[in-house]
Order: structure tokens, then sequence, then C-alpha cells
């Protein structure tokens, strides 16, 4: 009996805010009686997949519900060999994977970075939702800026853009519009993510794979997404394997403090450097 080989394939991707498509292809192919799957991730992010299966007659040089990290700009990544244990018997094998943008390995302590005010210099800002705030910051340490349409907005830090959203032209004050949300991601040297939230339609100046310097100017702030008002959503970050995210708290150079600090709702604030 000729050995039979199933294949079953399920795609799940899961994000705060709304649901990307992340370009990461899995394919399989055969070498004589091995089975080989692999991936090819096209984003300029790493990606991280957790790896779960069945068998019967087969074996994975992978265990079951490993968690592998997909490099950015990878081709043909090994994500695990298949061989027959018996090659007189049938064989199956079924498999799942869920996979999130980034390293779900990086550390999560609080930054001791010193971040830069995501604005023009010169201008001053409220803080009108920080931390754990009751709109729609419950339990993650994300900022909103009192920026308006059009205003300037400035990297906070170093870093590469990985993701860019900008078509979107409507809001609503609910969670169902957060699908509409314009914004900006980019991925920090310690593995972090920065994101610059409900940007104006086209409203971005940089693209992805550019290479981001601290201060410098990467968009114009708006009122599209999930958002009662013009302002900018601020939040560094990084993704678990679930689909949740791990909000680092951050603290910012300001004028008139030699030390950074942790911003504070209801304060306005002045960008230093």
């Amino acid at each position: 009996m000729k050995p039979i080989f199933i294949i079953v394939i399920v795609f799940l991707s899961q994000f705060s805010f709304a649901q990307d498509d992340l370009r990461l292809k899995i394919y399989r192919e055969n070498e004589g009686k091995s089975y080989f799957i692999y991936a090819d991730n096209e984003e300029f992010a790493p990606i991280s997949l957790e790896f779960s299966y069945t068998a019967s007659n087969m074996n994975s040089s992978l265990s079951n519900k490993s968690i592998i990290i997909i490099p950015a700009n990878s081709k043909k990544f090994l994500i695990t060999e298949l061989n027959s244990i018996d090659t007189k018997k049938g064989t199956s094998f079924k498999y799942d994977v869920f996979y999130v943008f980034g390293n779900v390995n990086t550390k999560n302590s609080e930054s001791s970075f010193a971040y830069s005010l995501p604005f023009a210099k010169n201008k001053k800002y409220l803080v009108y939702q920080g931390y754990n705030g009751n709109f729609s910051h419950q339990n993650a340490n994300s900022i909103d800026f009192s920026l308006q349409t059009g205003n300037e907005v400035y990297a906070a830090r170093d870093g590469k853009v990985v993701q860019v959203v900008t078509q979107n032209n409507q809001n609503c004050t609910t969670k169902d519009c957060a699908k509409f949300n314009n914004k900006i991601l980019i991925l920090h040297n310690d593995g972090t993510f920065a994101e610059y939230v409900h940007l104006k339609q086209n409203g971005s100046v940089v693209k992805i794979g550019d290479e981001i310097s601290q201060g410098q100017l990467i968009g114009y702030s708006g009122n599209t997404g999930w958002s009662k008002g013009p302002h900018l959503h601020f939040s560094v970050f990084t993704n678990k394997i679930d689909g949740g995210r791990n909000y680092i708290k951050t603290k910012f150079k300001i004028n008139g403090t030699p030390n950074p600090v942790y911003l504070e709702e209801k304060k306005w604030y002045s960008r230093s450097l």
C-alpha cells in the first residue's frame, strides 16, 4: 500500500485593533519519502508561529505545539521535516498554525529607553487618555495625545517601518470601527513595536521597509477608525502568540525636566528633543 499523506492548514491571525493579512506563505514539498513544510515571510519583521499537529504513522522534526520565529524577508524557511514511521502502512498528518507579527520571545520589562514625544518641537499637547484609560485603553499602557487633523507626527524612537495603513477615511466611537484605523507600525531594535494610530487618510510620508530616526517626520494625525475625535494614539508593545499584546510603559524626554518621565493623563507636555 502506498503511503497516504493528508495536509489540513488552518490560518489564524489576531491583532488588538484590526485583522491584518500578513505576507506569510506556508507550503510543503517532498523529496523521496520525506516531506518538508516551509514558510516564506515577505514582511520586514519576524513572524512567530505556533505549530500543532496530529499524526498517524508519521513523525515530525518539530515538536507538537512548538513556537518558532520566522525571520523577516526569509524564503523557504524550514518549519518541519516529516517522515513515515512504517513505510508499509498508511499515513496521515494534520496541522494547525497560529501566527502573529514579531518575536513573541522578546523580553517585556518596562522600557528604560528615553522616548521623544511624537509631535513637533515648540508644540504643546494634552494627554487626554493615559495608561489604562476608560474609553479604549483598558488594561493597556497606551497614550492619546490631543493632536488635531493634519498635525505632524514624528518618530519617538529609531526603527524600521513594518506596516503602513492610510487608505481609510471614516471613524466611529465603537470598537467596530477599529478596522478603519490608519496607522504606522515601527519595529525597534529590541524587538518591540511602536504604533501611531488614527492618522488622516493618505497621512503617511514613510513606506514599509524605511529606516526611521528618532524625531523624523513620519505622517499626519487624523480621526480615523475607533475614535471620538482627532488625536494620536501611541503605544509600545510586543505581541503574544495568542493574539494579545504585552504593553510596555515608556518614559519621555520633556521640556522643563532633565530626566525622562512617565506621562500623566490630563497634563500638557512639550517636546525637548
